[in-house]
């Protein structure tokens, strides 16, 4: 099969402009390469997360992980996880099926069709590194009151962006 294609945008950039605030993690370096614990085809766990620097009226976040270059018209979601309140960040291994997350927080199902994150696994051969674009969205409200079982990623995201104060990015690359 011929993977030959454009770069796909960032798509952040295509939404509105909202301020930044700091988001870092102990194994992922923006720009950077994926480790390989953290890839959906090995170890698949989930990288700690912490942030700070979000406005004083956040009450609430949402993490997702978005791949913009898998060979599809719409990317690929890897990670959703919303309605984190109280909480400035996430342990490694956080988004594992069977883990209880704090709170009412819940995560939404990704294109693997799992509850749960699955890291990078671009297909072999592909022309481009891709993208996973790790984001907290702080939010003007606790929860974003969707339901975990109906929601699909895109709407997740949709609803997300009305209730976005801030957010905080940090990407790293995979190819194989």
């Amino acid at each position: 099969m011929n993977l030959e294609r454009p770069l796909a945008p960032d798509p952040y950039e295509l939404l509105p402009a909202v301020p930044s605030f700091t988001l870092t993690s102990p194994t992922l370096t923006d720009g950077g390469v994926m480790p390989e614990f953290h890839l959906g085809f090995a170890d698949n766990v989930s990288p700690a997360l912490e942030w700070s620097g979000f406005p004083p009226e956040t009450q609430g976040f949402a993490v997702t992980c978005f791949d913009p270059d898998a060979p599809t018209p719409s990317g690929y979601w890897h990670w959703i996880v919303l309605d984190l309140a109280d909480i400035t960040c996430l342990e490694e291994g956080a988004g594992q099926h069977d883990l209880t997350l704090p709170g009412a927080a819940s995560h939404i199902r990704n294109d693997a069709g799992e509850f749960a994150y699955y890291g990078a696994a671009p297909p072999p051969g592909d022309v481009h590194p891709h993208r996973y674009i790790f984001v907290v969205h702080a939010l003007d409200v606790p929860s974003l009151e969707l339901d975990p079982e109906d929601t699909t990623p895109a709407a997740a995201a949709f609803h997300t962006v009305f209730h976005t104060l801030a957010r905080a990015r940090l990407t790293v690359t995979y190819q194989r």
